[in-house]
């Protein structure tokens, strides 16, 4: 070893104590706190035991449309009845856990509290729900915001688990594919004849990405899903483009009674 490669490992050793001080002074500063209950825990981008506890993972068996929880395992490419009776526009959707209690309570810190590290956590939990999808997508689209309420809310937060999801994944990111050309009343509390009706027109491709869409196998990722009615207006568009396969994944979706799920 030549005394330049001493020097090298010397200061290794140095750099190491210096991040580990480092990352110390910054937990006493900004203690790390569960990402859903703000309590005190061990580590960033983590739960507390009793939240951790709370978050309904959505688990096989699931519909292969819909990805809705089933009551029982009826094999590969098993369908709910509301798969059979109302198929959806996009190809396959999955969420990693249930729009309620502790779910609701990440949704809404990430999506009204600014809190961006939630992000984190939910993408590396999607990419474990999503991995059927994500296995061979040539994108991830996140859902756009209009540019009003973009400017309001300072992120979107679908952006955010998109690019998370990319960086955990090495799946291209293409957050100016779509965008929404209409500013729509807010979602909540709308029948779903009323949140299809809301978001009809509302988005479009690109001008200079619509030639690009073509043959694409994309991945469309928001925060929830609910009755579908965004997810759906966004697949008929990308669809009329050309897209080979539309899959949905979010963070967390609304399910109805214990199998059962609107869309």
């Amino acid at each position: 070893m030549d005394g330049r490669d001493e020097r090298l490992a010397t200061r290794e050793p140095i750099r190491r104590r210096m991040a580990q001080g480092l990352s110390r002074a910054v937990d006493w500063l900004l203690p790390p706190l569960c990402l859903a209950c703000r309590n005190p825990v061990g580590s960033h981008h983590a739960l507390c035991p009793h939240c951790w506890k709370g978050v309904a993972f959505i688990t096989a068996p699931v519909c292969e449309r819909l990805g809705t929880p089933l009551a029982f395992d009826l094999g590969p490419g098993a369908l709910s009845p509301e798969a059979i009776a109302n198929p959806p526009a996009f190809d396959r959707a999955r969420a990693a856990f249930r729009f309620d209690d502790v779910g609701r309570a990440l949704i809404h810190g990430l999506k009204y509290g600014d809190r961006l590290e939630v992000a984190v956590a939910l993408s590396g939990w999607m990419a474990v729900a999503g991995r059927e999808l994500l296995a061979d997508a040539d994108a991830l689209v996140p859902v756009p915001l209009h540019w009003t309420r973009l400017v309001a809310r300072r992120f979107n937060q679908a952006a955010e688990l998109t690019r998370h999801l990319s960086m955990r994944t090495g799946i291209a990111n293409e957050p100016l594919l779509l965008k929404r050309v209409r500013r729509t009343r807010h979602q909540v509390g709308l029948t779903r004849a009323q949140r299809l009706e809301n978001v009809t027109g509302a988005f479009r491709i690109a001008e200079d990405r619509k030639g690009w869409v073509r043959g694409r196998r994309l991945v469309l990722v928001d925060d929830v899903l609910t009755t579908g009615a965004t997810l759906e207006a966004c697949c008929r568009v990308l669809r009329r483009a050309g897209a080979a396969r539309i899959d949905v994944l979010t963070a967390a979706r609304v399910v109805e009674g214990p199998f059962a799920v609107h869309i």
